[in-house]
């Protein structure tokens, strides 16, 4: 035999395509072609493959190889094909048999000495090739992010020799290793180790019960980072799909040597304020998911929020309404999933003051800091709301034992409960409710709406906000278990636009 095809998967996205890896054998002066496409890191596959098959005591024939990765249009980058590489070499030349080859597909890198290395977008491979009835066989170092699939989607090899005798029928492969018990999440702070702070609590509560997107304004000091990082353990468990979706995200990135075992809990990303837009949205030539996509069904915290640069952040306003994000580039377009909660902290003014014997900074530079953030970034925030510095007293008086506290647990229970309402009501949680959802499930008194649409002349808000402030009253109301929505739940979703307030008062300051 001098052809051979063996089937393997590329990455482009949360997608995997199919490649088919045709490889034909014939006489002339010895050499290996790469077609279709590859890039460097393909190319570069020659040197690999023919060390691992000599060093793994094959013959590497001394004719022309021509090798085809099938479809040609298909941009295809990394080790990944190595070992499909590899085997088609081996079989074409009648060194190995292929009559098993058509059940399944292969992914791997190899090292020079046939070692098989990880490889990213293992789970969206191992996916698409159980839509298509064969089995992925792939690197050991694999094996964690597996078992969050069914058994039988996947095998597992730690070198080239060991797929070659499983082919040969002379060896099975090693199983994957499953956990006997699902794995407990991983110990989250809690947030009875707050001081202090109740309404920026009920705040937090409130974010999660509802999905609501939070922004945190306060002087250094005051736990806004603290607040921020509990707000995971607020939230409810993944549910299997949004497992299979964080997970084939994380993925695309997961390198088991540097990051241990694939994390099975709700992420939490927290990128430096000197982020790029790539690095924030995603990007390269064939485009990566970047900080907002690895936070999908999780948490995205911003910290120092004017410190990013305005354009990153301008960045984030299509992926926070539409909950996806397009990457289009010359050579592929991308989609990624992009729905995460966004959590952001930053101080009112370069001094960390704005008011009080604290505050050094003039109205005008407070704006002028403020005006860092735009108007149309800041109204996809849901709740804004004041971290203040602690009264006088309360850390003398106050009780320091966290279990004299209201702990994560106990929060978790009401938040639970409301989202249990919302997903009963709706299919969604509220904070995803669209304009024609909102006016079906977020119906107000008339007294009511003449009184929100007052405030909201006032404070000179955008018909969004209406619709925001009407999915935080919404989520009280299901906090309280009550069927409408209240005069107090619209006061209190009122209370929690500390920006608008802000912003109010510095104009009419310097008017």
């Amino acid at each position: 035999m001098s052809l051979a095809v063996v089937y393997t998967r590329a990455s482009l996205g949360v997608q995997a395509p199919g490649v088919s890896v045709e490889v034909h054998i014939s006489n002339g002066l010895p050499a290996l072609t790469l077609v279709g496409l590859p890039e460097t890191t393909v190319k570069e596959a020659r040197d690999r493959v023919r060390s691992a098959i000599i060093n793994c005591g094959f013959s590497f024939p001394p004719k022309r190889i021509t090798v085809n990765l099938a479809p040609a249009d298909l941009p295809k980058e990394g080790g990944r094909y190595d070992l499909s590489i590899a085997l088609a070499i081996l079989v074409a030349s009648e060194q190995l048999r292929g009559d098993r080859l058509v059940k399944y597909e292969f992914l791997g890198e190899l090292g020079l000495s046939g070692a098989l290395r990880s490889v990213n977008g293992a789970i969206p491979a191992a996916l698409e090739a159980q839509k298509e009835g064969r089995i992925l066989i792939l690197p050991q170092a694999n094996q964690s992010e597996m078992t969050l699939l069914d058994p039988g989607v996947a095998n597992i090899a730690g070198h080239l020799l060991q797929v070659c005798a499983f082919l040969q029928g002379e060896d099975s492969l090693p199983a994957i290793e499953y956990p006997p018990v699902a794995p407990e999440p991983a110990c989250q702070p809690d947030i009875a180790d707050i001081i202090g702070q109740e309404q920026s609590k009920r705040a937090l509560e409130v974010a999660a019960a509802g999905g609501h997107n939070l922004l945190l304004i306060g002087p250094p000091g005051t736990g806004k980072t603290m607040l921020a990082s509990r707000l995971p353990g607020l939230l409810p468990p993944l549910s299997n799909e949004e497992k299979l979706e964080t997970a084939a995200i994380a993925s695309l990135v997961y390198n088991p040597e540097d990051d241990g075992e694939f994390s099975r809990v709700r992420p939490f990303r927290a990128p430096h304020h000197s982020t790029s837009i790539s690095a924030l949205v995603g990007g390269g030539s064939l485009p990566k998911p970047g900080e907002i996509s690895l936070a999908h069904n999780g948490v995205l915290f911003l910290d120092e929020l004017p410190e990013f640069q305005r354009q990153v952040l301008d960045a984030l306003r299509q992926p926070m309404e539409s909950g996806e994000i397009t990457i289009s580039r010359a050579r592929a377009k991308v989609r990624y999933p992009a729905r995460a909660q966004l959590i952001a902290a930053m101080n009112p003014s370069p001094t960390g003051h704005y008011q009080g014997i604290h505050n050094r900074t003039p109205p005008q530079q407070v704006l002028r800091y403020l005006g860092r953030l735009s108007g149309p970034f800041l109204d996809r925030f849901d709740l804004s709301i004041e971290v203040p510095l602690l009264p006088p007293g309360i850390l003398s008086q106050q009780n320091h034992t966290p279990t004299a506290r209201e702990s994560s647990a106990q929060v978790r229970e009401r938040v639970l409960a409301a989202r249990e309402i919302q997903l009963k009501r709706a299919g969604k949680i509220n904070a995803r409710l669209n304009s024609s959802e909102v006016e079906i499930y977020c119906v107000l008194k008339k007294t009511d709406a003449e009184f929100l649409e007052e405030v909201l002349h006032k404070l000179g808000l955008s018909v969004r906000a209406w619709h925001r402030i009407l999915k935080v009253a919404r989520t009280l109301a299901d906090l309280e278990g009550k069927e409408s929505i209240e005069r107090k739940h619209i006061s209190e979703a009122l209370s929690y636009r500390t920006m608008d307030r802000l912003l109010l008062t510095l104009h009419k300051n310097l008017a």
